[in-house]
């Protein structure tokens, strides 16, 4: 393979930090480095800013572990939602999906990822633990389970269910409208939603 030559120290370090992010090859990092360097330098400048300020302040729910600009999200602090419904997804971008519905008015609990033995990661790596004081602490009447339909992520039902069984609480899981193997956040809005409405009682088997 040839060596990519650049003129500018500049444009290549650009390229490099480009070419890092997930999806980016060089030759794309080297299309958007060129595309900013069009751009008039306020829109580079607010899009450099933008990521920094992303970085700096960017924060953490502290109930449900969403994306926040401040200690509790918005979605946990309107009081317009059910709080006594809580649906436990992977990552953020399954959040935004669901949200992306229309359909579901409850709260949401973010694990952070799911249980795979195979990528080194555990229970404790993930925000099982604030989940169940969530249920322990809190009049919650329902968790639906919302992971991916993977062997990672029934394992990861199957754990949260032998957690949560000794709590008086309705357990649920997407309906399979799901093909088995699917992500949420690559799943059309109807399905998902449908999915939701039509969800089914979790019979503590892995499936």
């Amino acid at each position: 393979m040839a060596i990519e030559q650049y003129s500018s120290a500049l444009l290549e370090k650009a390229v490099n930090e480009f070419a890092k992010l997930p999806g980016i090859g060089r030759k794309t990092a080297l299309r958007l480095v060129l595309h900013l360097l069009r751009q008039p330098a306020s829109e580079a400048e607010a899009f450099g800013n933008a990521i920094i300020s992303l970085r700096a302040n960017v924060r953490y729910c502290k109930v449900c572990h969403n994306i926040s600009d401040t200690e509790v999200c918005e979605i946990c602090s309107n009081a317009s939602r059910d709080s006594s419904l809580v649906c436990v997804v992977e990552t953020v971008r399954d959040v935004i999906a669901i949200e992306n519905t229309g359909v579901y008015r409850g709260l949401y609990h973010v694990l952070g990822g799911v249980i795979s033995p195979m990528d080194g990661v555990g229970p404790a790596d993930l925000e099982i633990d604030s989940l169940v004081e969530r249920v322990q602490n809190n009049e919650i009447s329902e968790v639906i389970f919302a992971l991916s339909s993977t062997m990672e992520g029934d394992t990861t039902n199957f754990y949260i269910y032998r957690k949560l069984s000794q709590f008086d609480v309705k357990l649920s899981v997407l309906s399979r409208g799901l093909s088995v193997g699917d992500e949420l956040q690559y799943t059309d809005e109807a399905t998902l939603g449908r999915s939701l409405i039509n969800r089914t009682p979790f019979k503590g088997v892995r499936i």
